[in-house]
């Protein structure tokens, strides 16, 4: 009987789980309040700190995801994970590698916006490594591949590659923090571009040594982002808070104007 009685109680948190996620659809004339941030490869979601706090004194609520960077599909399930938690339309950022997670999340109803930090945009059938191919290799960005294909930053060129405008003693930390991420999460295809439906902006640094700059503005001009140039290097999520901030902001406003 007791087992009965659980089995029932659980189908009933179902139905209600069930229930909830039917009404995750944005509506109509709501302001955009959430904002949810996804780094990118090397880091975690420490690196958001400034914007986070940055964003929330405007008045956002702001949640980070920690992807585990073990592949695509576990990187935006952590995302959606987080997305679920979201009680309205959420603007959905993401820093390097942590662009094609949110291009592959972002087709989620309660997304409105998408914004992209010096980030990767595939589009769908595509794969991340194929980003790369026709421009110009990122010399100073070198990595290490371990024995079981999971890259890190070579130490030695971490601060001119990833991050050059950053103090020595925060770089060594970042160093010395780094998340790996596995390397055949690069040769995924994407099933889905959320870019070709949500409207996208882009904060590009032009000191950015992961990519070729060339890169950077074809892949944003190809989503029709609206873009914003910054003097930063890759970890301009880190050293550039306010314009990284304000664009989130604009973004916001943006598509809020569009609801009411």
């Amino acid at each position: 009987m007791k087992t009965l009685t659980s089995i029932t109680a659980i189908a009933a948190a179902f139905v209600t789980t069930a229930s909830a996620h039917a009404a995750d659809v944005i509506p109509e004339n709501q302001i955009v309040r959430n904002v949810v941030l996804v780094h990118g490869a090397f880091a975690d979601g420490a690196g958001w700190k400034g914007v986070y706090e940055n964003l929330t004194k405007r008045g956002y609520r702001v949640s980070i995801v920690q992807n585990p960077l073990t592949s695509l599909e576990d990187d935006v399930a952590a995302t959606k994970r987080v997305l679920d938690r979201q009680d309205g339309p959420t603007i959905l950022v993401g820093h390097s590698w942590g662009g094609t997670v949110i291009t592959e999340a972002g087709i989620d109803p309660k997304v409105a916006g998408l914004v992209y930090v010096s980030a990767l945009s595939p589009d769908a059938g595509e794969t991340t490594a194929q980003q790369y191919e026709g421009f110009a290799p990122a010399t100073e960005f070198v990595l290490d591949i371990t024995k079981d294909g999971y890259g890190y930053v070579n130490r030695d060129k971490f601060k001119a590659g990833f991050a050059h405008d950053v103090s020595d003693q925060d770089v060594a930390f970042m160093r010395d923090s780094q998340v790996p991420i596995n390397m055949s999460a690069f040769a995924t295809k994407l099933k889905n571009a959320a870019w070709h439906s949500k409207p996208s902006w882009a904060v590009i640094a032009t000191e950015d040594k992961a990519f070729d700059q060339a890169m950077l503005i074809h892949m944003a001009e190809r989503i029709k982002a609206k873009i914003t140039k910054v003097s930063a290097s890759h970890a301009l999520f880190m050293t550039q808070p306010e314009v990284v901030s304000g664009t989130i902001d604009k973004a916001a406003k943006t598509v809020s104007t569009k609801q009411k």
